[in-house]
Parts: structure tokens; sequence; C-alpha cells
């Protein structure tokens, strides 16, 4: 059976085999006993994006009283979730990102902490995701960026809507036309200022 460790663009953790692009994490929210994930579902402010492979180093999943490793099919679904690029494993991208970020919401040597704290106020509502209204038409959305409508989340690409799964996108099959906007905000204008999350290789061919 699966661990239950991969994260949606919601921001929720489910069991599937299907592992991803990049792995990451939240603090420590599993039991290394069962390796199950305990009540909570965040122990810190600071939501990392993580590479899976670094320097050689491997790690048992959830078997010690470490950083619980959580997955993601890609970079836009850890940003929708309302994660960050980590300043240890992904510098260059994390300091591209906090450049873009400063650009985007017109600030000046922001540290990453403070990043945190604006994203832990855009991704949660009373303990739950938080959806945000559209800022601008679906065409005019960047690239990366990722929405909710109905039971589905959506990501956009080249001003279209593709169907996020744990396996990939594919094709939508209808208009978006009460979609809510899953990426925090203050990310969104880091992707209008530049910064390009890397995305799933079906995001390029989408199925159906």
């Amino acid at each position: 059976m699966p661990l239950q460790n991969r994260v949606t663009p919601t921001g929720d953790i489910i069991a599937t085999p299907h592992r991803g692009m990049f792995t990451g994490n939240r603090g420590i929210i599993h039991d290394p006993a069962t390796k199950t994930l305990l009540r909570k579902r965040w122990a810190s402010p600071a939501w990392l994006t993580c590479v899976c492979d670094f320097r050689g180093r491997r790690r048992q999943v959830m078997g010690g009283r470490s950083w619980t490793e959580l997955f993601f099919l890609d970079e836009a679904t850890a940003f929708a979730a309302g994660h960050r690029p980590c300043f240890y494993c992904r510098r260059d991208d994390a300091n591209r990102f906090r450049a873009a970020w400063e650009a985007g919401n017109r600030v000046a040597n922001i540290l990453a902490p403070e990043i945190d704290a604006v994203l832990h106020r855009e991704r949660l509502a009373h303990g739950k995701k938080r959806l945000h209204p559209m800022p601008m038409q679906l065409k005019k959305l960047p690239d990366g960026a990722m929405l909710h409508e109905g039971e589905e989340s959506f990501l956009i690409a080249r001003g279209r809507a593709l169907v996020w799964s744990p396996a990939g996108y594919r094709q939508a099959r209808s208009a978006l036309g009460d979609a809510m906007l899953l990426t925090p905000p203050s990310t969104l204008r880091a992707f209008s200022a530049g910064y390009r999350p890397a995305l799933h290789e079906s995001a390029a061919k989408p199925v159906g």
C-alpha cells in the first residue's frame, strides 16, 4: 500500500503510487513507528519544495523522527498548495523565486521567514485551504497558476486550462466559469514577474 504522502494542489495529503517530480516538507507530521500521518497537517510555517535527489543522500521515507517526506506532481502543484523552493537543496531556484517575489510584490531585501508568513496567511483559512478570487482573466494568468472549480484543480499553461490528477494533466472538457485561485496571490505575482515553475511533462502533451 502506498504511504499517505502525496500533496494535491488544494494542499491535501493523499495516498497514491505516483511520486512526482519534487519532494518537500512541512516539518514533522508523521509517526515513524506506523509510517502514518498525525492529525496535524503542518508543524512549521516553512512549507518547502525540495529536489528528490540531493548529493546522493538516501532517506527512508517516514522512517525517522526527521521531517516528513511529502511528494508533488510538479512545482506548480507545490506552489498551489502553498510551498516554496528550499534554500538548502534548491538555492538557485529559491533565490530566483525570492527575486521574482520581491519584484512582483514590490518589496526589497525580503527574508525567507517573511515570505513564509505571507504564504501562511494566503494558503489557509480556519485550518483549511484558502481560495482566492481570480485577479485577472484566465487567458492572462501566467503559466503555472492553478485554479479550483467544483471538485477539480486546473493548471494554466499557455493560456489553456488542464485538469490535474496524481498521474498528470489532461485536457479540460469545458470552460471554467466560477473558478477560484489556488496559487497564493503573492506567488502568482512572482510568476508574473518572471519565475517559471517546473511543470510535469504531461502539461506539454495532455491526455484527452
